[in-house]
């Protein structure tokens, strides 16, 4: 011990931490875009890609209007214009190298030096412009001409002053152009190739490491009608990196099932049955833009979160669509009463219900529902507030993972978990919750080996999906008449 002659001080550890909370409504979203529009200098295919804004998304991914082709540009429209929420992290299976077609060359004019090839998709780097004089010899990139994109994804090819092509002259060009009809379920659920790189869903593995940020919902727009898919991205909710979890929110096919009483069958006959799925019908339209139902109603999770500190204690239910039709996906409408909306919930099923202040996202259940009634795994916010709470506590608590344990580690624990639940239960998040070390899950055995649990009471509340009046004629007011 050194020599020490006077006054001085040291620190200690804050034996209370302050409790890290997880993104419960980040979608993590699986599809399609149109990537020859990014304007990063590699094209994002089986890549995750957090984005804050449209803009940034648009840059990173590409947009299209046309949103039966390209999935994720649906997600993105609906997502950061309708519900001006973000961030939201975007994986692109859609792979230029094997979605495509190639177009032979074809004769071209220019018109004042200018010509717009009137195609989507169109992949910048295999254009080849050549002369009409003598085929197959090309002219030279911003040498001879230039290459764009106008605002509607159209290829623009400029002649250059000084170049090979006159302003009015006609060439041959030719191209390859992705092909979104080629995509399928097998590449959106993915796998690990020969060279061990991840593809599909199973790059949901790699968000938080990628970005620190804790997955809350998965959605494949398009792709999740498939009951293949939807039963991968139930898997891949639960346990991401052995230790979070999330919801996938899973669509009923509208080209499929286009009535609502043949609904149930079809969603037990495909296992869209798990406490972790969100099964949805019909889709919603907004001024004849159609948008998969799955879509909005992370729209209506992210902005009920949003609006309680990012707590997912509220159900998305009775909150509101940015839609003023139901429908299916030729576009015919679908009106639901009350008692029709009430059966599909039912039966574990989100709807969309317009009978007062407008559309309304009506269900509170999972997919489990009615076949699992314990409230946990049956009621959407009481399961998304479970995961809420374990994520939390494993985002915080991570950091004492190999410290000393001993009696002031399970002190910090129980006294920092105590002190985060009752907050949570003074601001109405939770009904009451608690955490205790107890003896009888700790034994002498566990405790060598450096094993503590902790065992953790809660109770969110429930939605108040029945409100009941009960009148009652009284005959004591007629008394008023005489006095």
């Amino acid at each position: 011990m050194a020599f020490n002659h006077g006054v001085r001080g040291s620190e200690v550890a804050t034996s209370l931490l302050t409790p890290v909370q997880s993104t419960a409504s980040l979608p993590v979203v699986f599809g399609i875009a149109p990537v020859n529009l990014s304007s990063g200098e590699t094209l994002p295919v089986n890549v995750p890609v957090l984005s804050f804004s449209f803009p940034e998304a648009e840059a990173a991914i590409g947009y299209s209007d046309d949103f039966e082709k390209y999935t994720l540009s649906e997600f993105m429209d609906s997502h950061y214009r309708l519900f001006n929420l973000s961030p939201v992290v975007f994986v692109n299976v859609l792979d230029p190298a094997v979605h495509k077609t190639t177009v032979v060359p074809a004769n071209v004019k220019f018109t004042k030096g200018l010509a717009t090839i009137q195609v989507e998709g169109i992949l910048k780097s295999s254009v080849v412009v050549e002369s009409t004089d003598s085929p197959g010899t090309p002219y030279v990139l911003d040498t001879d001409y230039t290459l764009s994109f106008d605002d509607d994804g159209y290829l623009v090819v400029a002649a250059k002053a000084g170049g090979g092509i006159t302003s009015e002259a006609t060439v041959k060009i030719g191209y390859d152009k992705l092909d979104p009809s080629t995509v399928d379920a097998s590449d959106i659920i993915g796998g690990v190739d020969v060279n061990g790189k991840l593809t599909g869903l199973e790059l949901i593995k790699q968000v938080f490491p990628r970005f620190g940020l804790v997955p809350g919902l998965i959605l494949a727009p398009g792709f999740s009608e498939d009951p293949l898919v939807a039963a991968v991205m139930t898997a891949k909710a639960s346990n991401i990196n052995g230790v979070f979890n999330a919801l996938a929110l899973t669509d009923i096919p509208t080209d499929v099932v286009k009535q609502y009483a043949d609904v149930p069958a079809w969603k037990n006959g495909n296992n869209y049955t798990s406490p972790r799925q969100l099964p949805c019908w019909p889709m919603v339209s907004l001024g004849g833009v159609k948008y998969r139902y799955s879509t909005q109603l992370a729209g209506a999770i992210g902005a009920t979160d949003a609006a309680n500190n990012g707590i997912p204690f509220a159900s998305p239910s009775n909150k509101v669509l940015k839609a003023n039709a139901a429908v299916l996906k030729d576009g015919t409408e679908v009106f639901l009463g009350l008692e029709e909306a009430n059966f599909l919930n039912s039966q574990g099923t989100a709807t969309a219900l317009n009978f007062s202040g407008g559309w309304r996202i009506w269900g509170n259940n999972t997919g489990a529902f009615p076949s699992v009634t314990d409230p946990k795994d049956s009621i959407i916010p009481v399961r998304r507030m479970f995961d809420f709470v374990t994520n939390s506590l494993i985002l915080t608590y991570w950091q004492k993972v190999d410290e000393p344990a001993n009696k002031r580690l399970i002190e910090t624990v129980v006294d920092s978990v105590n002190i985060w639940l009752n907050g949570l239960t003074s601001s109405g998040y939770l009904l009451g919750g608690r955490v205790e070390f107890r003896r009888e899950d700790n034994p002498d055995t566990e405790l060598m080996a450096g094993n503590i649990k902790f065992r953790v009471f809660i109770t969110p509340p429930s939605p108040a999906q029945s409100i009941e009046f009960i009148l009652e004629y009284d005959t004591s007011y007629l008394a008023t008449l005489a006095a």
